[in-house]
């Protein structure tokens, strides 16, 4: 019969010599936000000199918002975020008590989204959703760091067709998308975590502008 021998748990000992590994969390963040202020602070001014397309694009926000269109946004990822951001903005609020505008986030229904990818194919996710949304005047406003995507791509070429005025905001380099679009808004960035800070700060700049002046002519004013 064998016998029973209690044993002590292990204890995972490291060898006397190991040095146990350290992150400075404190220097890193420091170091971060050092690195961010010079990316974003650069970015920003050189974002200055491209205020011109920034205008058109917000005066054709407002103008098609103002006329009683709609605005169709997409992106993927971090992108498809940002869209989203920018719908909930615009019909909740983002500084001022007014009426809800017309903005749809065409990255946000599961249902729509997983059924055209499988019928389909996900380059057609957006594309599908342009035709059956999107109307002669509507806008169409695509988010992507590459301007590469083809499924925005595809979603352009519907708008197009479709009599809509399409917009990409894409990073620094120069892409298919932007051969499709109307207008592009370029920030000067290529780092994909940064060109989507710097679309967040475009973002909240037209949020800012179309409430702004919708706000003056739901008063009376002109826009």
């Amino acid at each position: 019969m064998g016998t029973y021998r209690h044993r002590e748990p292990a204890l995972f000992m490291p060898p006397a010599n190991a040095v146990p590994a350290r992150i400075d969390y404190h220097d890193f963040i420091v170091n971060a936000l050092a690195q961010r202020r010079t990316q974003l602070g650069m970015a920003l001014e050189s974002l200055t000199t491209r205020a011109t397309v920034l205008t058109e694009v917000a005066m054709e926000l407002v103008e098609t918002l103002r006329s009683g269109h709609k605005v169709l946004v997409a992106g993927n990822g971090g992108s498809a975020a940002q869209a989203q951001h920018l719908a909930a903005e615009l019909v909740g609020r983002f500084k001022r008590e007014r009426a809800p505008y017309a903005v749809i986030s065409l990255s946000t229904d599961l249902a729509i989204i997983t059924a055209v990818s499988n019928d389909y194919g996900y380059q057609d996710v957006f594309a599908r959703q342009v035709r059956a949304l999107g109307q002669p005047g509507d806008l169409l406003m695509a988010f992507s760091t590459s301007g590469e995507s083809e499924n925005l791509l595809r979603a352009a070429q519907a708008g197009r067709e479709g009599l809509l005025t399409v917009i990409a905001v894409t990073g620094e380099q120069p892409s298919r998308l932007e051969r499709v679009a109307d207008m592009t808004i370029r920030v000067p960035l290529v780092d994909t975590a940064t060109v989507q800070e710097l679309h967040m700060v475009v973002i909240h700049i037209l949020c800012d502008l179309a409430e702004s002046r919708l706000s003056v002519c739901e008063n009376g004013g002109n826009v």
